[in-house]
Protein backbone atom coordinates (compact mmCIF):
# COMPACT_ATOMS: atom_id res chain seq x y z
CA UNK A 1 0.00 0.00 0.00
CA UNK A 2 1.13 3.79 -0.48
CA UNK A 3 1.68 5.90 2.08
CA UNK A 4 -1.43 7.59 3.78
CA UNK A 5 -1.37 11.02 4.53
CA UNK A 6 0.23 12.09 7.69
CA UNK A 7 -2.96 14.11 8.80
CA UNK A 8 -5.28 11.28 8.50
CA UNK A 9 -2.77 9.07 10.59
CA UNK A 10 -2.87 11.49 13.51
CA UNK A 11 -6.40 12.15 12.99
CA UNK A 12 -5.87 16.11 12.96
CA UNK A 13 -6.57 19.32 10.87
CA UNK A 14 -4.15 20.53 9.10
CA UNK A 15 -4.07 23.64 10.70
CA UNK A 16 -3.69 21.96 13.93
CA UNK A 17 -1.01 23.25 16.46
CA UNK A 18 1.92 22.17 17.58
CA UNK A 19 0.86 20.56 20.93
CA UNK A 20 -2.44 19.28 18.99
CA UNK A 21 -0.20 17.08 16.88
CA UNK A 22 2.03 16.33 20.15
CA UNK A 23 -0.91 15.45 21.77
CA UNK A 24 -2.46 12.82 18.91
CA UNK A 25 0.81 11.40 18.10
CA UNK A 26 0.66 10.38 22.21
CA UNK A 27 -2.98 9.56 21.73
CA UNK A 28 -1.71 6.76 18.48
CA UNK A 29 1.37 5.68 20.01
CA UNK A 30 -0.42 4.42 23.04
CA UNK A 31 -3.44 2.63 21.21
CA UNK A 32 -0.57 0.81 18.73
CA UNK A 33 2.06 0.53 21.49
CA UNK A 34 3.47 -2.85 21.32
CA UNK A 35 3.06 -3.89 25.22
CA UNK A 36 -1.13 -3.36 24.30
CA UNK A 37 -0.82 -5.45 20.70
CA UNK A 38 1.55 -8.29 21.68
CA UNK A 39 2.46 -10.23 18.18
CA UNK A 40 0.01 -7.76 16.38
CA UNK A 41 1.95 -7.35 12.84
CA UNK A 42 -0.91 -4.47 11.99
CA UNK A 43 -0.61 -2.60 15.34
CA UNK A 44 2.93 -2.25 14.93
CA UNK A 45 2.68 -1.40 11.59
CA UNK A 46 0.40 1.44 12.50
CA UNK A 47 2.73 2.43 15.42
CA UNK A 48 5.90 2.91 13.12
CA UNK A 49 3.26 4.83 10.79
CA UNK A 50 2.16 7.39 14.01
CA UNK A 51 5.71 7.92 14.68
CA UNK A 52 7.00 8.57 10.64
CA UNK A 53 4.09 11.15 10.73
CA UNK A 54 5.11 13.10 13.83
CA UNK A 55 8.60 13.40 12.75
CA UNK A 56 7.63 14.97 9.75
CA UNK A 57 4.94 17.30 11.50
CA UNK A 58 6.19 18.24 14.58
CA UNK A 59 9.94 19.68 12.64
CA UNK A 60 8.42 22.91 11.15
CA UNK A 61 10.70 22.75 7.87
CA UNK A 62 9.53 19.20 6.81
CA UNK A 63 6.16 20.06 8.01
CA UNK A 64 6.19 23.11 5.51
CA UNK A 65 7.91 21.06 2.74
CA UNK A 66 5.28 18.30 3.22
CA UNK A 67 2.22 20.99 3.41
CA UNK A 68 3.78 22.40 0.28
CA UNK A 69 5.13 18.59 -1.79
CA UNK A 70 3.14 15.86 0.20
CA UNK A 71 5.50 12.85 0.73
CA UNK A 72 7.70 13.62 -2.59
CA UNK A 73 8.93 16.83 -0.36
CA UNK A 74 10.15 14.60 2.87
CA UNK A 75 11.61 11.55 0.38
CA UNK A 76 15.28 13.05 0.39
CA UNK A 77 17.21 13.07 3.88
CA UNK A 78 13.75 12.28 5.59
CA UNK A 79 12.33 10.21 8.35
CA UNK A 80 11.38 6.02 6.29
CA UNK A 81 9.29 4.94 8.98
CA UNK A 82 10.16 1.38 8.22
CA UNK A 83 13.79 2.31 7.92
CA UNK A 84 13.41 2.51 11.78
CA UNK A 85 13.68 -0.02 14.70
CA UNK A 86 11.25 0.13 17.36
CA UNK A 87 14.04 1.25 19.87
CA UNK A 88 15.23 3.68 17.42
CA UNK A 89 11.80 5.76 17.72
CA UNK A 90 11.32 4.86 21.59
CA UNK A 91 14.87 6.12 22.01
CA UNK A 92 13.85 9.39 19.71
CA UNK A 93 10.14 9.83 20.95
CA UNK A 94 10.40 8.60 24.65
CA UNK A 95 10.13 11.63 26.59
CA UNK A 96 6.80 12.37 25.08
CA UNK A 97 5.19 9.19 27.21
CA UNK A 98 6.40 9.76 30.63
CA UNK A 99 5.76 7.72 32.76
CA UNK A 100 3.44 5.44 30.37
CA UNK A 101 4.28 1.63 30.88
CA UNK A 102 5.49 1.81 34.02
CA UNK A 103 8.45 3.84 32.59
CA UNK A 104 9.64 0.88 30.66
CA UNK A 105 8.94 2.93 27.54
CA UNK A 106 12.21 2.57 26.13
CA UNK A 107 12.20 -1.46 25.87
CA UNK A 108 10.57 -3.24 23.47
CA UNK A 109 8.20 -5.21 25.33
CA UNK A 110 7.77 -3.17 28.03
CA UNK A 111 9.42 -5.47 30.45
CA UNK A 112 11.93 -3.52 33.15
CA UNK A 113 15.38 -4.08 32.01
CA UNK A 114 14.32 -6.09 28.97
CA UNK A 115 15.46 -4.93 25.60
CA UNK A 116 14.93 -8.11 23.32
CA UNK A 117 16.17 -7.55 19.59
CA UNK A 118 13.91 -8.20 17.03
CA UNK A 119 14.98 -8.72 13.67
CA UNK A 120 14.01 -6.78 10.35
CA UNK A 121 14.21 -7.94 7.23
CA UNK A 122 15.58 -5.39 4.93
CA UNK A 123 13.91 -3.53 2.17
CA UNK A 124 13.86 -4.06 -1.15
CA UNK A 125 13.73 -1.98 -4.25
CA UNK A 126 12.17 -1.97 -7.42
CA UNK A 127 12.01 -0.13 -10.45
CA UNK A 128 8.39 0.43 -12.04
CA UNK A 129 8.13 2.16 -15.87
CA UNK A 130 5.08 3.67 -16.64
CA UNK A 131 3.26 5.13 -19.79
CA UNK A 132 1.86 8.60 -19.97
CA UNK A 133 -0.87 7.27 -19.93
CA UNK A 134 -0.89 4.95 -16.98
CA UNK A 135 1.04 8.26 -15.23
CA UNK A 136 -2.69 10.19 -15.85
CA UNK A 137 -5.07 7.52 -14.55
CA UNK A 138 -3.22 5.24 -11.85
CA UNK A 139 -2.50 1.50 -12.78
CA UNK A 140 -2.74 -1.28 -10.56
CA UNK A 141 0.58 -3.17 -11.20
CA UNK A 142 1.48 -6.85 -10.22
CA UNK A 143 5.74 -7.63 -9.67
CA UNK A 144 7.01 -11.17 -9.08
CA UNK A 145 9.32 -10.06 -6.71
CA UNK A 146 12.33 -12.68 -5.63
CA UNK A 147 13.66 -11.99 -1.89
CA UNK A 148 13.87 -13.96 1.13
CA UNK A 149 10.42 -15.73 2.54
CA UNK A 150 9.35 -16.94 6.04
CA UNK A 151 10.28 -20.88 5.95
CA UNK A 152 7.19 -23.33 5.98
CA UNK A 153 8.94 -26.17 7.20
CA UNK A 154 9.52 -24.55 10.47
CA UNK A 155 7.09 -21.68 9.86
CA UNK A 156 9.34 -19.11 9.88
CA UNK A 157 10.74 -20.14 13.39
CA UNK A 158 14.21 -21.21 12.46
CA UNK A 159 13.95 -24.67 14.86
CA UNK A 160 13.34 -27.89 13.57
CA UNK A 161 9.50 -28.84 13.20
CA UNK A 162 9.19 -30.93 16.65
CA UNK A 163 11.75 -29.39 18.78
CA UNK A 164 10.96 -26.05 20.38
CA UNK A 165 12.60 -22.83 21.26
CA UNK A 166 14.51 -22.57 24.62
CA UNK A 167 14.75 -19.67 27.11
CA UNK A 168 18.50 -18.14 26.72
CA UNK A 169 20.51 -19.83 29.64
CA UNK A 170 22.75 -16.74 29.82
CA UNK A 171 20.56 -13.57 29.56
CA UNK A 172 17.17 -15.86 31.07
CA UNK A 173 15.08 -14.60 27.87
CA UNK A 174 15.87 -10.58 28.73
CA UNK A 175 18.02 -10.37 25.47
CA UNK A 176 20.88 -8.77 27.73
CA UNK A 177 23.45 -9.11 30.19
CA UNK A 178 24.34 -6.80 32.91
CA UNK A 179 27.96 -6.29 34.24
CA UNK A 180 28.26 -4.35 37.76
CA UNK A 181 32.03 -3.05 37.92
CA UNK A 182 33.21 -1.25 41.12
CA UNK A 183 34.61 1.98 40.56
CA UNK A 184 36.39 4.97 43.06
CA UNK A 185 32.57 6.25 42.50
CA UNK A 186 30.73 3.61 43.58
CA UNK A 187 29.35 0.21 41.36
CA UNK A 188 28.70 0.63 37.75
CA UNK A 189 26.10 -1.57 36.31
CA UNK A 190 26.27 -1.62 32.26
CA UNK A 191 24.05 -3.82 30.16
CA UNK A 192 25.32 -5.16 26.38
CA UNK A 193 23.28 -7.40 24.07
CA UNK A 194 23.71 -11.16 25.09
CA UNK A 195 26.46 -13.08 23.69
CA UNK A 196 24.70 -16.38 23.06
CA UNK A 197 21.28 -15.15 21.54
CA UNK A 198 22.10 -11.55 19.77
CA UNK A 199 19.81 -9.82 21.40
CA UNK A 200 16.36 -12.15 20.87
CA UNK A 201 15.96 -13.84 24.35
CA UNK A 202 16.17 -17.16 22.98
CA UNK A 203 17.55 -19.77 21.86
CA UNK A 204 16.88 -23.07 19.69
CA UNK A 205 17.51 -26.58 20.67
CA UNK A 206 17.34 -27.93 16.84
CA UNK A 207 17.58 -26.08 13.67
CA UNK A 208 15.46 -26.30 11.00
CA UNK A 209 17.36 -28.11 7.95
CA UNK A 210 15.66 -26.23 5.48
CA UNK A 211 16.57 -22.51 6.66
CA UNK A 212 19.70 -23.98 8.86
CA UNK A 213 18.08 -22.13 11.79
CA UNK A 214 17.51 -18.76 9.84
CA UNK A 215 13.87 -18.83 9.32
CA UNK A 216 14.04 -17.73 5.61
CA UNK A 217 14.85 -18.79 2.51
CA UNK A 218 15.10 -17.65 -1.41
CA UNK A 219 11.79 -17.37 -2.85
CA UNK A 220 9.71 -14.97 -5.17
CA UNK A 221 6.30 -12.90 -4.14
CA UNK A 222 3.26 -12.28 -6.44
CA UNK A 223 2.69 -8.09 -5.22
CA UNK A 224 -0.12 -6.19 -6.16
CA UNK A 225 0.71 -2.42 -5.74
CA UNK A 226 -1.53 0.44 -6.49
CA UNK A 227 0.15 3.49 -8.17
CA UNK A 228 -1.66 6.35 -8.13
CA UNK A 229 -2.05 9.03 -10.94
CA UNK A 230 0.24 12.08 -11.15
CA UNK A 231 3.30 10.38 -10.16
CA UNK A 232 6.58 11.71 -11.47
CA UNK A 233 10.11 10.53 -11.90
CA UNK A 234 12.08 9.52 -9.42
CA UNK A 235 9.09 9.03 -6.92
CA UNK A 236 9.56 6.30 -4.73
CA UNK A 237 6.41 4.65 -2.78
CA UNK A 238 6.87 2.47 0.20
CA UNK A 239 4.82 -0.59 0.49
CA UNK A 240 4.83 -1.51 4.25
CA UNK A 241 5.82 -5.25 4.99
CA UNK A 242 6.19 -6.54 1.15
CA UNK A 243 10.47 -6.21 1.76
CA UNK A 244 12.57 -9.27 2.53
CA UNK A 245 11.31 -11.50 5.57
CA UNK A 246 12.66 -10.65 9.11
CA UNK A 247 14.78 -13.78 10.43
CA UNK A 248 13.16 -16.12 12.92
CA UNK A 249 10.12 -14.97 12.76
CA UNK A 250 10.69 -10.93 13.24
CA UNK A 251 9.48 -8.55 10.98
CA UNK A 252 9.55 -8.18 6.84
CA UNK A 253 11.01 -5.41 5.57
CA UNK A 254 9.54 -2.96 3.18
CA UNK A 255 9.05 -3.14 -0.85
CA UNK A 256 10.53 0.40 -2.21
CA UNK A 257 9.07 1.07 -5.83
CA UNK A 258 11.21 3.53 -7.49
CA UNK A 259 9.03 5.24 -10.41
CA UNK A 260 10.75 5.54 -14.29
CA UNK A 261 8.90 7.55 -17.22
CA UNK A 262 8.56 5.95 -20.52
CA UNK A 263 9.21 8.19 -23.33
CA UNK A 264 6.76 9.31 -25.21
CA UNK A 265 6.64 9.70 -29.03
CA UNK A 266 4.92 13.12 -29.73
CA UNK A 267 4.65 14.26 -25.77
CA UNK A 268 6.68 15.89 -23.35
CA UNK A 269 5.71 16.32 -20.06
CA UNK A 270 6.56 19.41 -17.59
CA UNK A 271 5.26 18.62 -14.36
CA UNK A 272 1.27 18.92 -14.71
CA UNK A 273 1.99 20.31 -18.52
CA UNK A 274 2.49 18.17 -21.23
CA UNK A 275 3.88 19.90 -24.52
CA UNK A 276 3.90 18.85 -28.66
CA UNK A 277 4.75 20.35 -31.33
CA UNK A 278 3.26 20.80 -34.53
CA UNK A 279 4.08 21.92 -37.66
CA UNK A 280 1.71 23.88 -40.64
CA UNK A 281 2.65 25.43 -44.05
CA UNK A 282 3.41 29.32 -44.69
CA UNK A 283 -0.41 28.70 -46.02
CA UNK A 284 -1.79 27.91 -43.46
CA UNK A 285 -0.32 30.30 -40.90
CA UNK A 286 -1.61 32.47 -43.04
CA UNK A 287 -5.05 31.37 -44.02
CA UNK A 288 -5.91 29.06 -41.09
CA UNK A 289 -6.49 25.20 -40.66
CA UNK A 290 -7.20 22.68 -38.86
CA UNK A 291 -4.81 20.15 -37.23
CA UNK A 292 -5.00 16.66 -35.67
CA UNK A 293 -2.82 16.68 -32.24
CA UNK A 294 -1.66 13.89 -29.56
CA UNK A 295 -3.49 13.95 -26.10
CA UNK A 296 -3.32 11.65 -23.54
CA UNK A 297 -6.94 10.37 -24.57
CA UNK A 298 -6.04 10.03 -28.25
CA UNK A 299 -6.27 12.73 -30.96
CA UNK A 300 -7.67 15.82 -30.87
CA UNK A 301 -8.45 18.67 -33.50
CA UNK A 302 -8.18 22.12 -32.75
CA UNK A 303 -8.34 25.43 -34.99
CA UNK A 304 -5.12 27.59 -36.13
CA UNK A 305 -6.76 30.84 -36.86
CA UNK A 306 -5.33 32.67 -39.67
CA UNK A 307 -2.30 34.99 -39.32
CA UNK A 308 -0.80 32.45 -37.09
CA UNK A 309 2.46 33.32 -36.08
CA UNK A 310 5.49 30.95 -35.98
CA UNK A 311 6.46 30.06 -32.05
CA UNK A 312 2.33 30.55 -31.28
CA UNK A 313 1.58 28.22 -28.09
CA UNK A 314 -2.34 27.08 -27.95
CA UNK A 315 -3.47 26.06 -24.99
CA UNK A 316 -5.65 22.88 -24.32
CA UNK A 317 -7.11 23.16 -20.64
CA UNK A 318 -7.25 19.87 -18.27
CA UNK A 319 -5.45 18.02 -21.22
CA UNK A 320 -2.14 17.73 -18.99
CA UNK A 321 -1.94 15.42 -16.36
CA UNK A 322 -3.57 15.44 -12.64
CA UNK A 323 -1.68 16.52 -9.60
CA UNK A 324 -0.68 13.73 -7.35
CA UNK A 325 -2.22 15.47 -4.34
CA UNK A 326 -5.48 15.63 -6.02
CA UNK A 327 -5.52 19.59 -7.13
CA UNK A 328 -6.08 20.21 -10.80
CA UNK A 329 -4.80 18.68 -14.08
CA UNK A 330 -2.35 20.52 -16.34
CA UNK A 331 -2.76 21.40 -19.59
CA UNK A 332 -1.46 20.19 -23.06
CA UNK A 333 0.73 23.59 -24.79
CA UNK A 334 0.69 22.76 -28.48
CA UNK A 335 4.10 25.16 -29.99
CA UNK A 336 2.90 25.65 -33.41
CA UNK A 337 6.24 26.04 -35.77
CA UNK A 338 5.79 27.41 -39.74
CA UNK A 339 7.55 24.43 -41.87
CA UNK A 340 10.36 26.74 -43.79
CA UNK A 341 11.24 24.20 -47.24
CA UNK A 342 14.45 24.37 -48.33
CA UNK A 343 14.51 24.38 -51.69
CA UNK A 344 11.76 25.94 -53.92
CA UNK A 345 11.14 25.08 -57.11
CA UNK A 346 11.09 27.52 -60.18
CA UNK A 347 7.35 28.27 -59.77
CA UNK A 348 7.19 28.56 -55.75
CA UNK A 349 10.09 31.02 -56.19
CA UNK A 350 8.28 33.19 -58.58
CA UNK A 351 4.53 33.20 -56.31
CA UNK A 352 7.01 34.03 -53.38
CA UNK A 353 8.84 36.65 -55.06
CA UNK A 354 5.36 38.31 -55.64
CA UNK A 355 4.25 37.89 -52.38
CA UNK A 356 7.35 39.11 -50.84
CA UNK A 357 6.36 42.41 -52.79
CA UNK A 358 3.25 42.97 -51.24
CA UNK A 359 3.08 45.27 -48.08
CA UNK A 360 1.04 43.33 -46.53
CA UNK A 361 4.05 40.36 -46.33
CA UNK A 362 6.67 42.88 -45.20
CA UNK A 363 6.77 42.41 -41.07
CA UNK A 364 5.73 45.52 -39.45
CA UNK A 365 8.09 47.55 -37.02
CA UNK A 366 8.33 45.65 -33.29
CA UNK A 367 6.21 43.20 -34.89
CA UNK A 368 8.65 40.30 -33.90
CA UNK A 369 9.72 41.88 -30.18
CA UNK A 370 5.34 41.83 -29.50
CA UNK A 371 4.75 38.65 -30.79
CA UNK A 372 7.57 37.33 -28.37
CA UNK A 373 6.14 38.66 -25.43
CA UNK A 374 2.50 37.86 -26.00
CA UNK A 375 3.74 34.21 -26.56
CA UNK A 376 5.94 34.15 -23.37
CA UNK A 377 2.75 35.41 -21.54
CA UNK A 378 0.37 33.14 -22.80
CA UNK A 379 2.69 30.32 -21.97
CA UNK A 380 2.92 31.18 -18.35
CA UNK A 381 -0.63 32.24 -17.76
Amino acid sequence: MTKRDYYEVLEIDRSASGQEIKKAYRKMALRYHPDKNPDDPEAETRFKEAAEAYEVLSNPDKKGRYDRYGHDGVRNGGFSGGGMSMEDIFSQFGDIFGGAFGGAFGGFGGRSGSRRRVNRGSNIRVKVSLSLQEIATGVEKKLKVNKYVSCKACEGSGARHGSAHGTCPTCHGSGQVVQVTNTFLGQMQTASTCPTCHGEGRTITENCPECAGQGVIRGEEIITVKIPAGVEEGMQLSVAGKGNAGARGGIPGDLLVLIEEKEHPELIRDGRNLLSEKYISISDAALGTSIEVATIDGKARIKVPPGTQAGKVMRLRGKGLPDINGYNRGDLLVNISVWIPKELTKEEKTILEKLAASENFIPKPGAREKNFFDRMREYFQ
